[in-house]
């Protein structure tokens, strides 16, 4: 009978402790350590137990080769049928690979994976350990069925899910959620760090020996972070983050760490009643319509990934009616916002001190380029003098300490991407560096501050 022996675990870092602690000397969080039994875990793997495979397992000697001699067999990505899916994979779903896609409840995880499942052209198996049978089978209808080879599977004890999976042979498995999941070899309760590490475990070394790519939902904390130990983001290949503002029907796929792919590639879906959508250019959805013009709007042409769009900053500044001016943002970082700031009044004599200052990035998307710095200069200029912009003039440069504009990268891609958009006018850096293409858009270099505002207002 195999050993077991009791631990004191951190449920937020996975860090062992001898006894319990009020704090985790780790990470520390307050009561997050609970005792858990541990068991020894079997010499044969879960998925291998009473099958031919663990006695070919058993014969089989581990023998030490050269890397040169390393035999290598060329697979092709497996498409899923979604042009932004495919591009933040880097391509496709690489064969043996596992993936863990993580995202607020309720921002449409579940959606996506049973709508890729329903949508790829292999034999698929989704495994539910939340949603029962009949609350699976009315999202796919809604969705809609194209894959008549995608079976479901509602069960969370991993020796089950191996067996089905022996007797159907799928090429293609979802698992929703991680954190449903449990073993027979740690007897401890589901979620808990043990068991998301034994099941894990279990679901990589199968993956691995039998070339199956398999997804994992995972839940995230308060805190924004995958829930269970950091440990399970290294031992899977790629990690996915699905996010988006609920009041905003626009969501976006990011890619926080890929062994076989970028790590900077997004995709942007549309939630809609049969599904999510994908978005193939986010430029248009991004610029809100306006009957007239307006003061505090202006375009930035900003890239995520490879991907060149254009996106509306709005701004509004009006006089604080309290002591200390408000500073607030939406989809922009605060701290880049007072730095900004500070250049205006220090630099180019811009008295904003005493002005409440609102920033909003319009479609509920976060932008991290800081090329989308002299946009909100513009916009929090024009909101300032209450001067409506020109509504076919956009902007692509960074904005230094010193108020000098600096060149961005892949600055020819923002003005194809502004020109192919039908704007006239692209303020950028006079120290970008341009090629001999010929644009069909007016490039307005400038090299401060003070010269975008004598442009823009005279």
């Amino acid at each position: 009978m195999a050993k077991s022996k009791t631990s004191h675990i951190c449920q937020s870092c996975g860090a062992e402790h001898s006894k319990w602690m009020g704090q985790c000397s780790r990470c520390g969080e307050w009561n997050t350590i609970v005792e858990e039994l541990i068991q020894a875990p079997s010499k044969t793997p879960a998925w291998q137990a009473g099958s031919a495979a663990s006695k070919a397992s058993a014969n089989a000697k581990v023998k030490v080769r050269s890397i040169r001699d390393t035999e290598i067999i060329q697979r092709p990505r497996l498409s899923t049928n979604d042009e932004e899916f495919d591009r933040v994979l880097g391509g496709g779903i690489v064969a043996g690979s596992v993936v863990l896609i993580g995202g607020e409840p309720g921002i449409g995880k579940s959606t996506l994976m049973l709508q890729t499942a329903l949508n790829i052209s292999k034999k698929c198996l989704y495994v539910s350990g939340e949603e029962s049978e009949e609350q699976v089978q009315m999202r796919a209808q809604r969705i809609g069925i194209k894959n008549e080879e995608c079976y479901l599977l509602t069960a969370t004890n991993t020796q089950e899910i191996f067996k089905q999976i022996s007797l159907n042979q799928p090429e293609f498995i979802v698992l929703d959620s991680i954190q449903t999941l449990h073993s027979e070899v740690i007897d401890s309760a589901p979620g808990s760090v043990s068991q998301i590490r034994q099941c894990s475990a279990e679901l990589i070394q199968f993956a691995k020996e039998t070339a199956t790519p398999i997804f994992l939902i995972g839940h995230i904390t308060k805190d924004g972070q995958l829930a269970g130990p950091k440990l399970l983001e290294h031992m899977v290949d790629t990690v996915l983050q699905f996010e988006g503002d609920r009041h905003h029907v626009y969501r976006l796929l990011r890619s926080h760490k890929n062994r076989f792919g970028a790590t900077h590639e997004i995709g942007i879906y549309e939630m809609n009643g049969e599904g999510m959508r994908p978005v193939a250019n986010p430029s248009e959805i991004l610029i809100s319509e306006r009957d007239s013009d307006l003061s505090g709007n202006a375009i930035a042409a900003t890239l995520e990934g490879i991907r060149p769009m254009l996106v509306e900053v709005q701004a509004l500044c009006s006089t604080a009616v309290y002591g200390t001016p408000q500073r607030s943002t939406t989809g922009f970082d605060a701290r880049r916002l007072n730095m900004l700031l500070a250049v205006l009044e220090k630099r180019s004599g811009f008295r904003l001190g005493t002005k409440d200052v609102f920033l909003n990035i319009t479609g509920g998307i976060r932008v991290d380029d800081p090329a989308i710095d002299l946009a909100v200069i513009a916009a929090i200029l024009s909101s300032n003098e209450d001067i409506a912009l020109s509504p076919k003039l956009c902007f692509a440069a960074e904005v230094g300490l010193s108020g000098e504009l600096r060149p961005v990268a892949r600055v020819e891609q923002r003005i194809s991407e502004a020109q192919k958009l039908g704007y006239e006018e692209i303020v950028i850096s006079s120290h970008s560096k341009l090629g001999k293409e010929k644009f069909a858009i007016k490039l307005i270099s400038c090299g401060k501050v003070e010269e975008v505002f004598q442009h823009l207002f005279g």
